[in-house]
């Protein structure tokens, strides 16, 4: 008789200890009938379904890791690409050190994933704090606040600019309308709330960015030492 997965119903082979589709944990029998003992019932007996994660150890390891990496994030230099690629691997490292503390030392992508998440939105938000406090320091502190309203407006102007070039290239449109539309935009971009607002923006799609890196360098890593690890019987 075939033998299936009670949670995915998928083939499992007979002597599996787990299911190698979604790795839940699968009762072994012996001959005669009776559960398996050795070393077959051990691991099934030190673990729980792969996808479940103690979150305890996985938080010390993310918070170990998530804060200097999302200080680090928070440098202008450093939010680009080589950020994201650290914001991956930040999470890569935090799910190697979650599976060096289990028994067995097995992961499933799903869980990967999340432990990359939650490593994610760490970072992220140590890093929109970090940024935050660097421009209000910036403002207030050092009194740099015609500066950095001056690189806006500068900013502005050529975003603007892009904008009735892109505009341009797409179509005709009445130049009365596009020049009030472009008005409108520049006034509200220029004004305080809107100066705020575009920045905390920016700020928040980089968080975003952040979590989605770290949920996949989770995965990825879950991924490739889940099939090093996986348990045989």
């Amino acid at each position: 008789m075939e033998l299936t997965c009670s949670r995915c119903h998928q083939t499992v082979r007979e002597g599996d200890c787990f299911c190698p589709t979604c790795g839940l944990p699968q009762l072994v029998y012996t001959g005669d009938g009776s559960p398996g003992q050795g070393e077959t019932d051990q691991w099934i007996g030190a673990t729980r379904d792969a996808n479940e994660i103690d979150w305890k150890p996985a938080l010390r390891s993310a918070l170990a890791l998530a804060i200097p990496a999302g200080l680090f994030c928070s440098i202008p230099s450093a939010i680009g690409i080589f950020g994201l690629l650290l914001m991956a691997g930040t999470a890569a490292w935090v799910v190697a050190l979650y599976m060096r503390n289990q028994r067995p030392a097995w992961i499933t992508i799903g869980a990967g994933a999340r432990i990359g998440m939650v490593t994610g939105i760490l970072a992220g938000a140590m890093s929109f704090a970090a940024n935050s406090a660097i421009l209000f320091v910036q403002r207030y502190g050092f009194h740099q606040g015609s500066r950095m309203d001056g690189d806006w407006k500068t900013f502005v102007a050529m975003d603007l600019q892009v904008s009735q070039q892109i505009t341009a290239m797409i179509g005709p449109a009445d130049p009365a309308q596009a020049a009030a539309i472009r008005a409108q935009q520049q006034a509200w971009m220029l004004s305080p709330e809107g100066h705020a607002g575009m920045v905390v923006g920016d700020l928040a799609m980089a968080s975003l960015l952040f979590v989605c890196f770290a949920a996949t360098g989770g995965a990825v890593c879950a991924r490739v030492l889940g099939r090093t690890h996986r348990p045989q019987t």
